[in-house]
């Protein structure tokens, strides 16, 4: 059975059809990330390195112009509807944290935030509907979202053909060990971001916590000349 399905999988990334499925999939996830794009990316990208088809440029082409277009249907979405989805967004929930989070990014780092939002699924979705949301100058947005889509492409392709190589008689463990790469870089800069706004955030607690010491102190100062 698996032989079987493996031939099937080999015989269909052969064809041109792959690279319309690649560049559906890779649209779609832009404005509806119910399956992350890389993991096709990722699989077809193993069987590059170990069959050659397919193309593994054709594969970041084709990819980065899915994600380009998926991004900018997120954008014009969030510049006509932005308002209205945050409204029906729940105060604290995960959706609604992950938009005010953008939201205040956009303001320090501006189109940067779109380049290292790609590269986190679900993430993507929010840095671009929120950019449209908050009319960010379309001209800014399409060279930031060009360099996103090209960058996430190559990286994604990259990792794939890793796998690819390291297990040319058997991709699908070269597929597993892609996934398995893809997973482990965003979780540690996942981990990082953390460890980098609990650090951040307890600074400004000290610092508020010596503001007030001061202010406690002068005040007594000023108690005893009275």
């Amino acid at each position: 059975m698996n032989d079987a399905i493996l031939q099937a999988v080999e015989d269909f990334v052969a064809t041109p059809w792959v690279y319309l499925a690649l560049y559906a999939i890779a649209m779609l996830d832009g404005f509806f990330p119910v399956v992350p794009s890389e993991t096709l990316v990722i699989t077809l990208a193993v069987f590059a390195a170990a069959n050659g088809e397919p193309n593994v440029v054709l594969i970041i082409v084709v990819a980065a112009l899915g994600a380009f277009t998926g991004d900018h249907i997120s954008y014009y979405i969030g510049r006509k509807s932005g308002a209205r989805i945050y409204a029906k967004l729940k105060p604290g929930s995960r959706t609604r944290k992950a938009y005010d989070a953008v939201a205040r990014m956009l303001e320090k780092r501006g189109g940067l935030v779109l380049v290292v939002a790609r590269y986190i699924p679900g993430g993507r979705t929010a840095a671009t509907l929120t950019t449209g949301a908050t009319g960010y100058p379309l001209r800014s947005f399409t060279l930031y979202d060009t360099v996103a889509a090209i960058s996430w492409a190559v990286y994604s392709t990259a990792i794939g053909y890793i796998g690819g190589h390291a297990f040319e008689e058997e991709p699908l463990r070269g597929v597993m060990l892609g996934l398995g790469l893809a997973l482990g870089i965003t979780l540690l800069h996942e981990g990082i971001r953390y460890l980098r706004e609990r650090y951040v955030t307890a600074k400004k607690g000290e610092g508020a916590r010596e503001e007030e010491e001061a202010a406690g102190a002068r005040a007594e100062e000023a108690a005893k000349r009275q």
